[in-house]
């Protein structure tokens, strides 16, 4: 996710400044074989982001897959256990679609922070493993399928959210991003808390050990859960503050940042 949730992406404009008398065009600065050559060089940076956050995306999904067959000790439980298969299904449906939305500047494509993120998703395959495992090994048998109906239930909840708030930070902003050098985006779902993208990501986690009915990693990660997304949150509303100042600090004053009226 962004770093500034709550933030349309940017554009800055430079100062007016008297140049004096304008002297009569002398022809085009940049000759049509070399407008071609432009386009041309932008072309493959915009294919070559795509192409490295699609690979990320394919390395987050193998990997998931892989700790939930390790978690299992078995291979063809997908097709057997069709809840399962429909909540991974919409969850990388769901990446797929927030890689699409987000922009390159803010998830970055160097070496570096690819790693990081890549870094960030290990709390995660440890709870795709954790779940099965646990009903796997402590309790053996399957969940009531009413139960892994409801972790689907709750997940699709989680995705409409993230992604609904994502689409209208990209989208939807008041201001194009070239009038002016940042937009507090307060409307819609940003209306009623200030970080719908962290609520929502965390619910679709929750819904997970829903699938196998597994207590324990339902509790662990909604405590690591809470936790992260507190330290996250501190992180991002400091940076807004520092960027918008009483703007920012009056529209706290006036939401929550994750549960309407609780928190």
């Amino acid at each position: 996710m962004s770093n500034a949730e709550s933030v349309s992406e940017t554009g800055n404009r430079s100062p007016r400044k008297s140049t004096g008398e304008l002297k009569a065009p002398t022809g085009p600065l940049v000759s049509p074989d070399g407008e071609a050559q432009v386009r041309l060089a932008i072309r493959p940076s915009i294919h070559r982001g795509f192409a490295v956050r699609l690979a990320e995306l394919i390395i987050l999904m193998t990997a998931i897959i892989g700790a939930l067959a390790l978690g299992l000790g078995l291979t063809d439980y997908l097709s057997e256990h069709r809840y399962v298969a429909a909540y991974l299904l919409a969850y990388g449906v769901f990446r797929f679609a927030d890689l699409l939305v987000r922009d390159d500047a803010a998830l970055g494509l160097d070496g570096e922070r690819f790693a990081r993120r890549m870094m960030y998703e290990l709390p995660l395959l440890v709870l795709f493993f954790a779940a099965p495992f646990e009903r796997t090994y402590a309790y053996g048998g399957e969940a009531p399928r009413w139960l892994c109906g409801l972790g689907l239930l709750i997940e699709l909840i989680g995705l409409w959210l993230a992604l609904g708030a994502r689409i209208q930070l990209g989208f939807f902003s008041p201001i194009l991003p070239e009038q002016s050098d940042g937009v507090l985006v307060r409307g819609g779902l940003y209306r009623l808390i200030r970080h719908p993208i962290y609520a929502g990501e965390f619910i679709v986690l929750f819904a997970w050990p829903f699938e196998y009915g597994a207590p324990i990693t339902l509790v662990v990660a909604t405590i690591i859960g809470i936790a992260v997304m507190r330290h996250r949150i501190n992180d991002e509303e400091a940076a807004l503050l520092a960027q918008f100042g009483d703007e920012y600090a009056r529209y706290m004053l006036v939401t929550d940042r994750i549960i309407p009226n609780v928190w």
